[in-house]
């Protein structure tokens, strides 16, 4: 945005006398009139809308100084704008496609706020927890090593009273082996299938034999398990309503389609190169 030269230190206190104006007469709203140029109007709207598009550096100045700024960009535009008679081809379908956007996305703002109300997350909530079982999780640490044979020597060494956690600090090629090869809490899904079925296998307490991975072979100690019972709506509340949001927008998108009449050109009747031609839109 091209504010005018010493915008930093000019005309401000002008700018805080027409906002205090309005606010104090209760005359702010978006149709308030900042400015006329040539008997087209410019409202505070405008101002407000330009802001939002501002580059971020421009957000973070106060608003006392973007004020004026803002208003100089939206009256410089109009007297240029104003010299137009008719825009091109491409400036005409750039307008068509913002509004067709726009529309839309007001559309499915829409379709979001009816979807997510407070009796659908808590259905939504039921559906998905309400007969659930408490999950076990699994609290582990492991070695891992590049053979078998060094992995069957490793258990040698347990069944002979070596601690878990200093075979792992020392031999582990792992990322938990300067951790003595704890990996914490986890359920099911979290490790790979090889790994995840010898834990679930296993007793508190106790090592497993070698277990082949991709990334090698391991021993294992499940050192405890719990069960972790279903988490409560607060939770999980984003995570639903992204859901019922997303499917009441699928779900009127379908009905849309289905009802509409839509005449598709058939693939590979325009060669889809001419995207890249601006020709086309620049008369």
């Amino acid at each position: 945005m091209a504010f005018r030269n010493g915008i930093l230190a000019a005309s401000s206190a002008i700018a805080l006398m027409i906002a205090g104006a309005a606010q104090a007469e209760n005359h702010v709203a978006a149709d308030t009139v900042v400015a006329t140029v040539d008997g087209t109007e410019i409202t505070l709207g405008h101002m407000i809308v330009l802001k939002q598009r501002l580059p971020a550096q421009y957000q973070q100045l106060p608003p006392e100084v973007l004020f004026e700024g803002i208003l100089d960009q939206l009256v410089q535009q109009t007297l240029l704008g104003d010299q137009i008679e008719q825009l091109s081809v491409g400036s005409q379908i750039v307008i068509e496609n913002e509004t067709r956007s726009l529309r839309a996305a007001e559309e499915i703002q829409r379709i979001a706020n009816e979807a997510v109300t407070d009796e659908a997350l808590q259905t939504a909530y039921e559906t998905a927890f309400g007969n659930a079982e408490p999950e076990t999780e699994y609290n582990a640490s492991h070695i891992l090593v590049e053979t078998e044979e060094e992995a069957r020597a490793l258990i040698t060494e347990l069944e002979g009273g070596a601690d878990f956690a200093t075979l792992a600090q020392e031999k582990s090629t792992g990322p938990s082996g300067p951790n003595g090869g704890q990996l914490g809490w986890f359920g099911k899904g979290a490790m790979v299938a090889p790994f995840e079925e010898a834990v679930v296998a296993m007793e508190p307490g106790t090592v497993s034999a070698p277990v082949q991975t991709q990334f090698g072979w391991h021993v294992i100690r499940l050192n405890e398990t719990r069960l972790k019972d279903a988490p409560a709506l607060e939770e999980v509340q984003g995570d639903l309503a992204e859901t019922l949001r997303r499917e009441a927008i699928e779900a009127r998108v379908s009905e849309l389609t289905d009802g509409a009449q839509i005449d598709r050109v058939e693939a590979g009747t325009i060669d889809p190169n001419v995207l890249n031609d601006l020709s086309i839109v620049t008369e």
